[in-house]
């Protein structure tokens, strides 16, 4: 395991508060027990939100910082709630090919095909409630 995930691993959760950075393309997938969420710019990570992640993977080169003000914590928490309810919207759908292609499409938008490429099956898989395969499958039919 890179060095890098197992330094973001043990700050995030160390109990204190940083934010990724939102002047990058940059986020993190946390896995938690049965599930994994999206951290991207502008959201809060660590502390008490985080203390039961199992694994981090990086998306791009990640960036924290830490707040400075509460209202530098309280802007983040709420860009952790939007990324929270981008993927609730995302895993609303009911059908699971489609959920998956919309995971893949939109960090197409937000990132970049490299940088999708680059995530694991099992990644997007968490993120969206549906099987690795099922990523696999839309990778392949859609060419991600």
């Amino acid at each position: 395991m890179n060095s890098s995930f197992i330094d973001i691993l043990e700050k995030i959760t160390s109990q204190k508060l940083f934010i990724v950075n939102p002047r990058r393309k940059n986020g993190l997938i946390v896995y938690k027990q049965y599930h994994a969420e999206f951290v991207g710019p502008g959201a809060i990570v660590g502390g008490q939100f985080d203390q039961n992640v199992t694994k981090v993977i990086e998306v791009g080169i990640p960036s924290l910082i830490i707040p400075k003000t509460s209202e530098d914590r309280r802007q983040a928490y709420k860009m952790r709630r939007q990324w929270v309810k981008l993927t609730k919207q995302i895993t609303d759908n009911q059908i699971a090919t489609e959920r998956a292609r919309v995971i893949l499409n939109q960090f197409e938008h937000w990132f970049d095909g490299e940088t999708v490429r680059k995530l694991p099956d099992e990644a997007f898989a968490m993120l969206v409630g549906v099987l690795p395969q099922t990523i696999q499958q839309v990778r392949c039919s859609e060419l991600f």
